[in-house]
């Protein structure tokens, strides 16, 4: 099976934040920029909350807030859902599925080390089977 920390290995373990006092504006821009749904909040160092696309559309442009006047703190999700590099993208693809989130941030030793997204999960999972069905097949075929 594998884990958190291979799939951050293979992806990279960029992390892209903004600062809970920063607007929703330049949060939306820079996502833009890094072609990313999500940035993780970080005060003095420290994960604080989590914007994401979803975040904007639900509780800006649905409730016709202005974006260049609504901080990040006011829409960010706080606390936020953690990983660890330990833990395997099974454990990981339940706990987003189960809890209808997007973005899970991995934690190590109080820092976030990665962000992984579902679309990271569900390509590692695909990779997994596709290579455990070519090893049937090589089986079977002898």
């Amino acid at each position: 099976m594998t884990k958190v920390k291979q799939l951050l290995d293979e992806k990279g373990r960029d992390v892209w934040s903004v600062g809970p006092q920063e607007t929703v504006l330049e949060a939306i821009k820079r996502m833009a920029e890094k072609g990313i749904g999500a940035l993780v909040v970080l005060e003095n160092g420290k994960l604080v909350g989590l914007i994401s696309e979803r975040d904007y559309a639900r509780k800006v442009i649905l409730k016709n807030k202005a974006s260049q006047d609504t901080t990040v703190r006011e829409i960010m999700t706080s606390p936020v859902l953690c990983g660890r590099p330990e833990q395997t993208v099974d454990e990981c693809m339940a706990l987003i599925t189960e809890k209808r989130i997007r973005h899970l941030p991995i934690i190590d030793k109080e820092q976030v080390i990665g962000v992984i997204s579902i679309g990271d999960l569900v390509k590692s999972i695909i990779a997994d089977q596709k290579f455990v069905i070519e090893q049937l097949e090589h089986y079977i075929t002898g």
